[in-house]
């Protein structure tokens, strides 16, 4: 199965060289896209090494849909720029995917660093698996076709990933790999972890409840800028 690893992007020129060089050092038949939301550093410059740029709105939501829409693989992976993949990632995704009646996952997250942020995230993201929770920084990939015929990724300020997965679910099985997928947890140092999540919290409670994502954007967007 041909991969197609969508990447979102805004003034990522220092985490996303590491990530392009990992995965091409993991399989070098994977196609590699930059999905670029808009940024003003040298993002674009250094996507050079991936196989294909395109810009579009800010917004993950876009921005992956519209990677997605130029990939030419069987098998979607959306990845954080600021993410480590482990070696063995792609070949656990197309093990996972023999079985017909899996569509989707993602990875076994594990925040970077030695920090009270990292552990404690690390411990925190665990509890969301019983819900059948999933986010973006967890490498969500999908069968294309599974991916076409849900809809794709919806242009949505804030939960596009949780939009999607939820309609994953309705299509076949998403698992969670062993795999271990690192990710930095830059946005979180010095801060209320604690705090932090507890508003995270409150704010997927009322996407649940029916809260327009619009709305819900303009109280997550602190937490976006202090992580610029």
């Amino acid at each position: 199965m041909h991969v197609s690893v969508i990447i979102p992007t805004l003034n990522e020129e220092i985490a996303l060289p590491g990530l392009i060089d990992a995965l091409r050092r993991i399989d070098h038949s994977i196609e590699l896209i930059v999905a670029d939301g808009g940024s003003d550093d040298r993002t674009c410059e250094v996507a050079g090494a991936a196989d294909r740029l395109v810009t579009t709105a800010k917004g993950r939501g876009a921005q992956q849909a519209a990677g997605a829409s130029i990939a030419t693989g069987e098998v979607l992976w959306f990845l954080h720029a600021d993410s480590t993949p482990n070696a063995n990632s792609v070949s656990a995704i197309r093990d996972a995917l023999v079985d017909p009646s899996t569509v989707g996952g993602n990875f076994t997250l594990r925040f970077e660093g030695d920090s009270q942020a990292a552990r404690t995230l690390t411990r925190i993201y665990p509890l969301f698996r019983p819900l059948g929770l999933c986010y973006g920084d967890s490498g969500i990939f999908v069968r294309r076709q599974t991916y076409e015929a849900v809809g794709g990724f919806s242009p949505l300020p804030l939960f596009e990933d949780v939009d999607l997965v939820k309609r994953l679910h309705r299509a076949g099985r998403v698992v969670r790999l062993p795999c271990v997928l690192k990710t930095s947890c830059r946005r979180f140092e010095h801060r209320n972890v604690l705090g932090m999540f507890a508003h995270w919290t409150v704010l997927q409670i009322l996407y649940w409840l029916g809260v327009k994502p619009d709305w819900l954007a303009r109280r997550y967007a602190p937490i976006r800028e202090h992580s610029k």
